[in-house]
């Protein structure tokens, strides 16, 4: 088998490392118990978070022993990294029922089972901390000139770093000499905005036990123009299909610039490297189209499962042209009309609205007027612009906002009005 850090090296999933000969040489003896920390502020993962897993999941099948730690006593702080303002406060009950959400996330792509990956909430050990033997124990290891080099705490200046905030990298540190003490954890994997707490972490297990444990952070998820990816005019795009609906999720992928479709493959599927360089030596035009649909597909799957990735690319071959069939209503937005609404007319702005593809009737109306609005591929004119029976085509009438927002209406004998994914 082989070395899992040439294997997520290759795959681009390597960023910065305390020690890389080190590290390959301790991936080369199975099994090395890792961590990685989530943050436990919403009550889903999203697309941002999908390198770190990816990599758990990589060392995990090259037989080593994954750690969710998700933050239930540093998420009552919050994390200062990468961020400009206070982070939002949450009370436990809150967090408890978004880390049972998130490791129903996690469980898609690491194994839970007996001997397989775990999920630990750092409050159990952190809300027992008594504060001055804390500061004489961990404390004492940490100067403030160096924490306050760290690029986490500069980005805080300009706004304020509060004393509250300033405890957290002592907090994230003492995680890993926590993991380390009693889970013989050597290793902490991380996005790179944790560079300077996992840094902290591995001094720290130095100075108090005089042991040795590294760190290694994986990239952020740009697009090729250098934009963070995931992004999309609703927010963020998010693991749970609540959310962002899989037909959203696997459109987003299905619609990504040539020059990322090669990046997404190699570094968020599973798929053979010797694969991603066949699906991605061709020239743009439908074979790399081709592509983009296998990776929405990968995605889809890996999020959603393959039953509803089938769906998906079912709904968008009939929304594309492809296989003639009817779009699958558990992935496409749909509004059921009854036949006499839909002899009446059902006016554009409240399809938008109705579909949820615009927030709300003044912004259908600015992506009318803007020409973003659409009925079966036609471009809409005008706001007065009505659906009936007419525009039926298939039994269906598909409404798009802009590239990548799509909806359907139905003649339905089902209650007037109703909405479903």
């Amino acid at each position: 088998m082989p070395n899992a850090f040439d294997v997520l090296t290759q795959r681009g999933l390597v960023e910065n490392t305390t020690d890389e000969s080190a590290i390959r040489k301790m991936l080369d003896q199975p099994p090395v118990t890792f961590y990685v920390g989530f943050d436990p502020t919403a009550d889903s993962l999203h697309v941002g978070h999908l390198l770190p897993i990816i990599a758990m999941a990589h060392l995990q099948r090259a037989g080593h022993r994954p750690i969710a730690i998700v933050g239930g006593g540093t998420g009552m702080i919050g994390d200062p990294s990468g961020k400009t303002e206070l982070r939002l406060m949450l009370d436990p009950e809150q967090i408890d029922r978004n880390l049972a959400a998130q490791k129903k996330q996690l469980e898609r792509f690491l194994d839970f089972g007996p001997d397989g990956a775990r999920m630990l909430n750092n409050a159990d050990w952190l809300a027992e901390l008594n504060y001055i033997e804390f500061l004489r124990d961990v404390g004492v290891h940490f100067t403030v000139n160096r924490m306050l080099a760290a690029e986490c705490f500069k980005q805080r200046w300009e706004k304020g770093l509060t004393f509250l905030e300033f405890n957290y990298m002592l907090l994230q540190a003492y995680d890993f000499l926590h993991l380390y003490r009693t889970e013989g954890c050597t290793l902490q994997v991380g996005g790179n905005d944790q560079w300077g707490n996992i840094l902290a972490g591995t001094d720290l297990i130095r100075r108090a036990d005089g042991g040795e444990a590294h760190g290694m952070v994986v990239p952020l998820l740009l697009t090729a123009s250098g934009q963070k990816m995931g992004k999309t005019e609703g927010g963020a795009l998010w693991l749970d299909a609540e959310k962002t609906t899989p037909h959203d999720f696997y459109q987003y992928w299905r619609n990504i610039a040539d020059a990322d479709v090669e990046k997404c493959l190699r570094m968020l599927t599973f798929l053979p490297l010797e694969e991603v360089r066949e699906l991605t030596s061709v020239e743009p035009g439908p074979a790399l189209n081709e592509s983009k649909r296998r990776l929405a597909i990968e995605m889809t799957k890996l999020v959603h499962g393959g039953e509803i990735a089938e769906q998906a690319d079912a709904a968008a071959a009939a929304l594309f042209g492809g296989n003639g069939g009817e779009p699958a209503t558990e992935s496409i937005p749909t509004l059921r009309v009854g036949s006499d609404r839909l002899d009446d007319g059902v006016g554009i702005l409240d399809a938008l609205t109705e579909l949820e593809l615009c927030g709300s009737k003044s912004e259908a109306r600015r992506l009318v007027q803007q020409g973003g609005a659409y009925v079966n591929d036609e471009r809409v004119a005008s706001i007065e612009r009505t659906l009936g029976a007419d525009d039926l085509d298939g039994g269906h009438i598909l409404v798009r906002a802009g590239k990548k927002k799509h909806g359907r209406v139905v003649m339905s004998e089902g209650t007037e009005g109703e909405r479903s994914k």
